[in-house]
């Protein structure tokens, strides 16, 4: 299957809390989306990794994404390296997406740095002919192919945002498959641990960090991203 789309996190929950709204926007348009996360967040304080498989399924099928894929990496341990590497390589040569989506260049926690190097450094490698990804056992050979634009979401820092979208009538969605996680978020009855994430003040600041983002572009709600090389539009008319 060929995406439009390809949203890479670390953990699951990554992609929804980062770009949910966006994701519910493209999907709306009718494009092909797909999320692959990293690992299984197994080492979560709250919930398990079997859980998070359960929240995952179910925030995808919310989002109404085409599909949605788990590499298995190591929590806490993956490294951008050439073995992990070539793993993100074959799924971008697999959905050949027109655009990729992935974490924050900069941010709390170390994995989400780390995946986004290496989902950055292997959307470029992927575009190289002499990279061969054929697993040993099998003859397939997996053409090159280069996403045509990478960006990264914002997550726990208030990085300063290169493209904003304007995702109003869309975040009642996002904030319905960030909850879907129940096992991650803000509970009253919950009796596991608190975590950085578990307050009901980070769950509301997912929505006026939208609002506020919003309110600079004159939107309601908006999401921004980082961007890896200049963004071009094809008329000062696309701008809004």
């Amino acid at each position: 299957m060929k995406l439009d789309l390809l949203v890479f996190g670390a953990h699951p929950d990554d992609a929804e809390l980062g770009a949910g709204a966006t994701i519910a926007k493209a999907v709306a348009a009718g494009k092909k989306v797909g999320i692959i996360d990293l690992t299984r967040g197994e080492l979560g304080t709250r919930g398990s990794a079997e859980i998070r498989d359960v929240e995952a399924g179910r925030a995808a099928e919310i989002l109404g994404i085409s599909i949605r894929e788990n590499m298995g990496f190591a929590d806490g341990f993956f490294q951008n390296d050439p073995e992990h590497q070539l793993a993100v390589i074959r799924q971008i040569r697999r959905f050949r997406p027109e655009m990729v989506l992935c974490n924050a260049v900069e941010d709390r926690h170390i994995d989400h740095a780390r995946g986004s190097s290496l989902v950055s450094d292997a959307c470029f490698l992927s575009g190289l002919v002499k990279i061969d990804t054929r697993l040993e056992g099998y003859d397939e050979w997996q053409e090159p192919w280069r996403p045509g634009q990478v960006y990264h979401y914002i997550q726990w820092k208030n990085l300063k945002p290169d493209v904003v979208v304007d995702v109003s009538g869309f975040m009642d969605k996002k904030l319905e498959a960030i909850h879907a996680y129940s096992s991650q978020f803000y509970d009253p009855d919950s009796d596991e641990p608190e975590t950085p994430i578990s307050s009901k003040n980070f769950t509301d600041s997912v929505s006026y960090r939208a609002r506020d983002l919003g309110r600079l572009v004159g939107v309601e709600f908006a999401e921004g991203f980082t961007a890896e090389r200049q963004v071009a539009v094809a008329s000062l008319d696309d701008l809004i």
